[in-house]
């Protein structure tokens, strides 16, 4: 019987989706180290669960292996997908003597100096960078790649915490409130522009043998400035013709670069005007926004299954053929507060219902959410790509969120 270890701060519904996957494994018992426990059904997947303060701390999270270890035996594998665990879990791993991702690659991923370093020497193509330990810094930068530009921590996931900087009032403005200095350290970008997407993978044995690309419209940073975008993630059904060629080149390169042995990973990536691909950032853990769900769906295949399989027995049980074409859109709107309505949903349902294979509905008086994936959510599916960018576009001009 093997001791799988799953970690996580609190029991979110995707980040529980992983967890299950581990627990249909033969031949697991599955542990959990939490910060707050799940519940109910949750809550009886796991063999054992413990509890510490700070779920995102090596050395609680030391404190709560080895507490499990003396009731089961040693941990065959530690794991979890939130990106701010993944230099912890490598810490604690190492401590233990258990395989997966070690500290040197886990930090490798996980500060994005540190990452376009290793990208650029393996000559793949990403945004010029700096870390910034001063205002001077970032004025120098400034004057080598020019407005716009982008100011992120080194450690950030996804557009958290990020400013994208368009003109020396606005850097003056920025660096008021992130004030870079030898002990706050701050990461500057040169901005990409192009069309974004992303590219994912799964890795067994050092070998990326899945891949998948999405398209953002429009770019995740647009929309977090933007809050009444209704944003849209659109998988293609055909990824394999020349035009993703140069992406899945730079993608597959990336991955290896940064010495990934096993699991997911999430890149983000830009098509250029003149064309040419370039590396937004990657990250060693599964992708958020559904894209997981959605790589499923386009595949008729059980992508959290995938991601266990390799984690813990270095294993893929793909290929699968790519039968569809998958759209999803997140609801919201402009204004604050709570939802006071949901306008446009019985037209919605009558122009593409049957396209439609999973929602969640915003709900009338929810509290707005803070992120870009805002209220609810639509997805939808067909062989055609043109068909699911079409029912995206009705979808999103069709719904109106309203608050009060």
């Amino acid at each position: 019987m093997r001791n799988i270890v799953f970690v996580a701060p609190f029991p979110m519904e995707t980040t529980l989706r992983f967890a299950h996957a581990l627990r249909a494994l033969a031949g697991v018992r599955l542990l959990g180290v939490w910060q707050e426990a799940p519940r109910g059904p949750d809550r009886a997947i796991f063999d054992d669960i413990v509890t510490v303060g700070n779920a995102l701390s090596a050395d609680a999270l030391t404190e709560g292996v080895a507490a499990l270890a003396r009731r089961h035996g040693p941990p065959h594998r530690i794991l979890g997908v939130l990106e701010d665990l993944q230099v912890p879990l490598a810490t604690v791993r190492q401590r233990f003597g258990v395989p997966g991702m070690t500290p040197a690659v886990a930090r490798r991923f996980r500060d994005k100096g540190l990452m376009k370093d290793a990208l650029r020497a393996a000559g793949l193509p990403c945004a010029r960078h700096a870390r910034l330990r001063s205002p001077k810094a970032a004025w120098d930068f400034v004057e080598e790649v020019g407005f716009p530009v982008v100011l992120k921590p080194p450690a950030g996931a996804g557009c958290r915490s990020t400013w994208r900087v368009d003109s020396p009032q606005a850097l003056t403005e920025a660096l008021r409130e992130i004030a870079p200095s030898s002990g706050r350290e701050v990461l500057a970008e040169e901005f990409l522009t192009g069309a974004e997407h992303s590219y994912e993978t799964i890795t067994a044995g050092g070998v990326p043998r899945f891949t998948s690309i999405s398209r953002y419209y429009p770019g995740p940073l647009e929309v977090m400035r933007t809050p009444w975008i209704q944003w849209v993630v659109v998988l293609p059904r055909s990824v394999d013709g020349p035009e993703f060629a140069a992406a899945h080149a730079v993608g597959r390169k990336a991955v290896t670069a940064l010495g990934l042995d096993a699991g997911m990973t999430h890149m983000e990536w830009f098509r250029r005007p003149d064309g040419s691909v370039a590396i937004g950032e990657i990250a060693a853990r599964p992708p958020g926004a559904q894209i997981v769900k959605l790589t499923g769906l386009a595949h008729d295949a059980d992508l959290h299954r995938a991601w266990a399989r390799a984690v813990v027995d270095d294993a893929f049980d793909g290929p699968w053929e790519r039968k569809y074409a998958v759209g999803i859109a997140f609801l919201r709107g402009p204004g604050a507060g709570r939802v006071a309505a949901v306008e446009g949903l019985d037209d919605a349902q009558r122009a593409m219902g049957h396209l439609v294979v999973e929602a969640r509905l915003p709900q009338v008086g929810a509290p707005r959410a803070e992120g870009y994936e805002g209220e609810g959510w639509a997805i939808v599916r067909h062989p055609d790509t043109e068909v699911v960018k079409a029912a995206m576009r009705e979808l999103i001009e069709r719904v109106k969120v309203r608050y009060a």
